[in-house]
């Protein structure tokens, strides 16, 4: 036996290591394990190159051995093992990985693959086969270990650990101990079988930490479930429950009597879902996965497999959820997917793998090739990962066309749920994205009130229609009865009803579709009018331009300019607007800004000159009644306000002034 210090700043590197790298202790298990699948996947990798028989990946077991009285766990495996320059090398000196370079010579040999060409499955999700007899691809190689620290995660738990390890095909075993960054001892020991064990001896329980759960065989078991669920190995643990006696008499209304019984268990499920072939997994299947591993009670509303291989080589299993989580809309929502390194859990959201406008979807992504960092709990932002995201972007794009296309009415109860989000997408960014998300963007509309997209507007469109025309309002019923709507609607001209806030700066972001412009009903021109309109409306504009100064005098700054209308045929009165503000805008802002820097919608007063109403202020006018027409200006503009729904500024004043002329 010989004691030796450890080779990388020992102490600085291996306190920083425990301390600092790792921010969560739990994950211990989940690095010990994931070595242990690597010295099997070693081994099996090995048989196969050189040609070994009698091995199989079904030879292949991970144990965990929980001693509470001892006050330690061992980790076994039955891999390739590490001799004693091995474990000197591997265990001696920080951050030397043997797992990586066992990977970098299988690939110098001459076996690996050629350059791969992408290759994603659409459709039936099928994943390339896995041939056990014969991985000659480097994808095969599904070494999880790169940096070679995850070993020391141990000593966040440990207070001592002791390493027994038989090199395949040695007759010799040696054992490795250390009790931190002092150093360790290396000596010779007995080992029947080839592979290792890791005994951790835990650490006392303090008032910060409690050590002794990961005794628990309850604790364990969750870890695994959470972590490493989907290693490739089964991973076994005695496990003592107590179960009813069997040929036991109960009688009738008792419980029956108990007995603790130990049994062998399997604590991974190993084939993770997601690896099968699309054709060999059932819908019913996936919506139970989804339910159990996402915490919905209802079925996803669709379900997205891709495989692709080449530039990035992952498997992505998505959900679109059949209704919203009740956070959804909050800051209290977490965005992303599951992010898994051949089957072993890496991060539970992985933001970076979802924009913003598709944070509705939950799912999982797992990659035998991604850059992790040293210690495996987040993502380096390499290129590798910005390729995944736009594939998988461009991928759920194109399900949700196909949803769209073939499944209306799924389609719009997904919109209802998070049409929003994907609105709110267009807008955001400076209007980035408009382009790719255009196409999926539904309203309903005038057209028999259904919802309508944007293309299939286009499409009905009168050859002689300038604009694809929109209102704004907190329902399609009060939309079509507002006397804006009145001429477009006479005109036989289809108008899109938005009733979400973001709706009309969505529509404006858009700015056209195709080659058509998207135009409100409220704006001052409709492009409606003939020529002989035109006249018709300079001309009543220039006969009452007195009263129409009047009017704009009494009303200040509530209104650039009060004017003829072209628009309205039995109302009296409506707004426009003049500028990029609209009234529908307005009302987002009044929730959102300071009253005091608010930002409101250049509003325009439009008169209808044929409404009897009209005629009165034209007696009044002949008959220089300045106070009554001062009167009438303001329920006038009242009313608009009433129609735009539009709280008054003074309703107790608008009361006084009906009751005024009642009398």
């Amino acid at each position: 036996m010989y004691k030796k210090q450890f080779k990388a700043e020992s102490k600085r590197l291996l306190d920083m290591m425990i301390n600092s790298i790792y921010t969560n202790k739990e994950i211990f298990l989940r690095e010990l394990i994931s070595n242990a699948s690597d010295a099997e996947d070693k081994l099996y990798f090995k048989t196969l190159q050189d040609g070994i028989s009698g091995l199989s990946r079904s030879d292949f077991v991970i144990w965990l051995e929980p001693d509470k009285e001892a006050g330690t766990l061992t980790i076994r495996d039955n891999g390739i093992g590490m001799t004693k320059d091995e474990l000197d090398k591997n265990l001696g000196t920080i951050a030397k990985s043997g797992s990586r370079l066992f990977k970098e010579e299988f690939q110098d040999d001459g076996t690996a693959s050629e350059e791969a060409t992408e290759e994603a499955t659409e459709d039936t999700g099928d994943s390339p086969a896995d041939d056990e007899d014969a991985p000659k691809k480097d994808k095969d190689i599904d070494i999880i270990g790169q940096f070679g620290v995850g070993f020391y995660s141990a000593f966040m738990v440990a207070k001592k650990v002791v390493v027994k390890s038989k090199a395949y095909g040695s007759d010799e075993a040696y054992e490795w101990t250390s009790e931190g960054a002092d150093g360790y001892t290396l000596s010779p020991c007995v080992k029947d079988d080839h592979g290792t064990e890791i005994t951790l001896y835990m650490k006392d329980d303090n008032g910060d930490e409690e050590y002794s759960q990961y005794l628990e065989t309850y604790m364990l078991s969750s870890l695994v479930k959470k972590y490493s669920d989907y290693i490739r190995y089964p991973i076994k643990m005695m496990v003592t429950e107590q179960k009813p006696k069997e040929d036991a008499n109960v009688e009738e209304g008792k419980e029956p009597e108990l007995e603790e019984i130990t049994e062998e268990k399997t604590l991974n499920t190993m084939a993770p879902i997601w690896k099968k072939q699309r054709r060999e997994v059932k819908d019913e299947e996936y919506n139970e996965f989804y339910k159990e591993n996402f915490y919905d009670y209802t079925d996803p509303c669709w379900i997205i497999r891709s495989s692709t291989e080449g530039v990035a080589t992952y498997t992505a299993l998505l959900f679109i959820p059949g209704r919203a989580p009740i956070n959804y809309y909050s800051k209290s929502y977490e965005k992303g997917l599951r992010l898994y390194a051949s089957g072993v859990l890496i991060m539970d959201n992985c933001k970076d793998l979802l924009p913003d406008y598709f944070s509705f979807v939950r799912g999982l992504v797992d990659s035998e090739d991604l850059n992790l960092n040293i210690s495996r709990e987040m993502l380096q932002q390499d290129s590798q990962l910005k390729v995944i995201e736009s594939h998988l972007e461009k991928r759920i794009k194109s399900e949700l066309l196909k949803m769209l296309r073939t499944q209306r009415d799924t389609y719009e109860k997904f919109w209802g749920e998070f049409g929003t989000q994907i609105k709110f997408g267009v807008y955001s960014d400076y209007g980035m994205h408009k382009d790719l998300l255009q196409d999926l963007l539904i309203y309903r509309s005038s057209k028999e009130g259904k919802y309508t997209t944007l293309d299939e507007y286009v499409d009905r469109m009168a050859p002689d229609q300038k604009y694809i025309y929109y209102g704004c309002g907190s329902s399609p019923e009060s939309i079509a009865k507002l006397p804006q709507a009145e001429r477009v609607l006479e005109k036989g001209y289809e108008i899109f009803y938005l009733t979400d806030e973001v709706d009309e700066f969505s529509i404006k972001t858009l700015q056209t579709y195709g080659e058509k412009e998207f135009r409100s009903i409220t704006d001052d021109d409709l492009g409606l009018e003939t020529e002989e309109d035109k006249e018709n409306l300079k001309k009543a504009d220039e006969e009452n331009k007195d009263l129409f100064d009047l009017m704009k005098e009494d009303l200040g700054d509530k209104v650039v300019a009060v004017k003829a209308s072209s628009r309205l045929k039995s109302y009296p009165v409506c707004f426009s607007t003049e500028g990029p503000i609209s009234i529908e805008m307005e009302k987002v802002f009044m929730t959102q800004q300071d009253p005091s820097n608010r930002v409101h919608a250049q509003k325009v007063l439009e008169v209808n000159t044929e409404h009897p109403m009209f005629s009165k202020l034209r007696q009044l006018y002949i008959a220089d009644d300045k106070e009554t027409i001062k009167t009438y200006t303001k329920l006038l503009y009242g009313q608009a306000e009433l129609i735009e729904g539009l709280p008054l500024e003074d309703p107790i004043e608008f009361s006084n002034d009906i009751c005024e002329l009642m009398k």
